[in-house]
């Protein structure tokens, strides 16, 4: 399937993974609204966005309100995919975070997600898409409330794929740890160090770019005979 002309929102698509997708989609053709948190990085994304194609807007908004986030969709005509960026990472095991900071994770990883699921499904085009954000490459002792919350959205997607078919498909992309602007708060020596030392346990021995990982969310929109699959773009640190 071509992207040309078809219309897409991206939620979390002001920066990182889903800035990336928004420009590579862009390119292809397509119709494209990227939502944020703020309206200064919705602005700010969408001008360096519009150097890629004049087809994208941005909505400000925060999606894990579900009033906000009903409205907007309500607003919307129908839709041939939703992407989701929502939810983030965390340190740490079940011992050494509080009950209070693994439940945050766990809501704004997966319960965000399925609140989006719920309200976006209405609003899909026959043939439409979801897209997912999962992970890859953590483990239990170190990254707690992610991992639950990834295996959710894991177990989420292939529900759901069934619930939706024959007329719809979801699916999810799984990275690794990558450089974006989720580590902001990390100085470029950091996020350098971070990189060469996760790159070790990484059978190609470095980390992936924004664009690979971009890649496979066009992908997942591409291909008609995906659906209940979780996408791993990891360079196969699970291997290791």
């Amino acid at each position: 399937m071509k992207l040309a002309q078809q219309r897409l929102v991206i939620v979390g698509g002001t920066s990182g993974f889903g800035e990336a997708v928004a420009a590579q989609a862009l390119v292809r053709g397509a119709n494209v609204q990227v939502v944020g948190h703020s309206q200064a990085h919705v602005d700010a994304a969408v001008a360096r966005l519009k150097q890629t194609g004049a087809t994208i807007t941005g909505t400000a908004l925060d999606a894990q309100d579900r009033q906000q986030l009903t409205a907007f969709f309500a607003q919307q005509e129908k839709l041939d995919h939703v992407l989701s960026f929502l939810g983030g990472a965390m340190g740490g095991g079940f011992l050494d975070n509080s009950v209070a900071a693994i439940r945050q994770a766990i809501e704004d990883k997966f319960f965000a997600n399925l609140q989006l699921a719920q309200i976006a499904a209405t609003r899909l085009k026959p043939h439409g898409s979801l897209i997912f954000t999962s992970g890859a490459g953590g483990h239990p002792h170190d990254a707690s409330g992610a991992i639950v919350g990834n295996q959710a959205i894991n177990t989420m997607v292939a529900g759901l794929a069934v619930e939706m078919s024959p007329d719809y498909r979801v699916n999810a992309v799984a990275p690794t740890w990558t450089p974006t602007g989720l580590w902001r708060n990390l100085t470029s020596e950091q996020v350098e160090q971070q990189a060469t030392d996760f790159a070790q346990g990484v059978p190609l021995k470095r980390v992936a770019t924004p664009d690979e990982v971009a890649a496979a969310y066009i992908y997942l929109m591409q291909n008609d005979f995906v659906t209940g699959q979780v996408l791993h773009v990891d360079g196969g640190v699970d291997l290791m």
